[in-house]
């Protein structure tokens, strides 16, 4: 497939060809997306269909945000050198075969790797459909063509839980994978309508491999160590990853030290904003990640409920996240970011301690309902603003720079929160299908994403200036477009509403 040229001024939304970019851009983001929603869903299936322990299924959820995590920024930076359209084009047709591979498992070793698989394809289509939109048309149309990218996505988070059920209750658990495969062929017919484009002073800097190599070792040791813990693993076993996981990261910060063109650049957290806005997004999203990645089994174990319920039981979330982030955007640059990022964590976590009343017998009207309504009303409040801190916190320059450091910060969080949360709340084993055993485990899982929840507004209490002006006259930022703000928050799950 010949690349097409964007003309000197772009494409203009409006077009035959700016339809085709759209097209494009949201069903390869769809396909990340998709997973992200329904795989946390599938997991009690998964369990039962392939004999896996609660290790394994942590191991189904962090290969694939392991692999993405570490080369979410190495996948940006290739996209920027050889071409974002190429990028794309490999990444969607490795994300479909390792799609493939993960439909076709026949035991847990075999998903588990072909998830890792999957992570690498994700980490080359997810910054690429973003970039595709925002290269190829004119100025006057990106905010709108972002804005719609945005929107749309919005609209295939709240189908998937829907599809996602019935497909596990319906054909099968595996083709909430494959159905990745006919999607992609769509992405590969709307791509040849979609113009090349590339940084072209990229190929002057050259790629942080040893950066990228470490992180990988960090994330996958500190991760082997908890998932390790919380299973049967020695000592030893536990261990052993988790020094070298920790002796990787020490490396990694030397290396980005001492690297003339660093993945990450250290000197972006001189930035106190920056830095706290950071560790912000990590308190926030290892609490959604912790939260949202026990309550589909919860939901299916204790209370009885099918995939199909249990998907679109958390449906609140997504539509009070399509219908409001923009307009917490809006709020958060009439009267700052600090008030939303202090309120929308707190409301976040009353949301969440509302979920202690999940038990057995609980009513989805009056126990189910209410918790994921405020927990997706806090959520709303917060994602937006953090973004948009986040933004304002650097030199325009590194705006994009310092949106893929969130992202990636915000994809850490969640790997490591569902390493660690089992073993911080005593599930091991096979104790995740133990109605008794899994509701004490939850409670104390919905007690500590509360408490990160009210960690994070305190963050945001000490260190996000009160005003609108002092936030954006410390690096002379303008307030970005509402749209903008609405659609650059991290993603809830992989590939999940929000753009890089």
């Amino acid at each position: 497939m010949a690349p097409v040229s964007a003309g000197e001024d772009g494409i203009a939304l409006a077009s035959a060809r700016g339809r085709w970019v759209l097209a494009c851009a949201v069903l390869a983001s769809g396909m990340a997306m998709l997973d992200g929603t329904v795989v946390n869903v599938a997991l009690p299936t998964l369990g039962k269909d392939l004999d896996a322990s609660i290790s394994a299924l942590q191991w189904v959820v962090n290969a694939y945000m392991l692999t993405l995590s570490a080369l979410l920024l190495l996948g940006g930076a290739l996209g920027d050198r050889v071409g974002r359209r190429r990028t794309l084009i490999v990444g969607v047709v490795w994300f479909a075969l390792a799609s493939a591979l993960c439909g076709l498992a026949q035991n847990a070793g075999t998903l588990i790797a072909a998830r890792a698989l999957q992570g690498v394809g994700g980490a080359l289509l997810t910054p690429g459909s973003l970039a595709l939109v925002r290269s190829s048309y004119r100025p006057d149309d990106q905010a709108r063509a972002v804005g719609a990218w945005s929107g749309l996505g919005g609209v295939a988070g709240a189908i998937g839980p829907f599809l996602g059920g019935w497909l596990i209750d319906g054909p099968g658990w595996r083709w909430i994978f494959l159905i990745n495969v006919p999607l992609a062929a769509l992405v590969l017919i709307a791509v040849r309508h979609v113009p090349e484009s590339r940084d072209e002073a990229a190929s002057a800097r050259p790629f942080d491999v040893p950066g990228a190599c470490l992180a990988a070792l960090f994330l996958a040791g500190v991760s082997f160590s908890l998932i390790g813990a919380s299973g049967d693993a020695s000592t030893a076993g536990v261990v052993l990853p988790g020094v070298l996981g920790l002796a990787a990261g020490a490396a990694f910060v030397a290396v980005e030290h001492r690297r003339r063109d660093p993945m990450l650049p250290l000197t972006l957290f001189r930035s106190r904003l920056f830095t706290a806005a950071n560790v912000m997004t990590l308190c926030l999203y290892a609490a959604i990640g912790g939260i949202l990645f026990l309550l589909p089994v919860q939901l299916q174990t204790t209370l009885g409920y099918d995939a199909l319920q249990a998907g679109t039981a958390t449906l609140p979330i997504t539509v009070l996240m399509l219908l409001l982030s923009a307009y917490s955007g809006d709020l958060a640059r009439r009267i700052g970011p600090r008030l939303p990022l202090m309120a929308g964590p707190l409301v976040a976590a009353t949301g969440v301690l509302l979920m202690l009343r999940i038990r057995p017998g609980a009513s989805y009207v009056t126990e189910v309902l209410p918790a994921v309504v405020v927990l997706g009303l806090g959520m709303s409040l917060f994602v937006a603003p953090l973004t948009a801190t986040v933004l304002a916190s650097v030199d325009a320059s590194r705006a994009g720079l310092a949106s893929g450091v969130n992202n990636t910060a915000a994809r850490i969080a969640q790997l490591l929160v569902v390493a660690g949360l089992p073993l911080a709340v005593g599930l091991s084993g096979t104790a995740y299908a133990d109605p008794d055993a899994l509701n004490t485990a939850f409670g104390k899982a919905a007690v500590m994403c509360a408490a990160l929840f009210v960690l994070a507004a305190v963050a945001a209490a000490v260190f996000v200036r009160p005003s609108p002006a002092a936030w954006h006259a410390e690096r002379g930022n303008e307030p970005q477009c509402k749209t903008c703000l609405g659609v650059n928050a991290p993603p809830l799950e992989p590939g999940a509403r929000g753009a890089e």
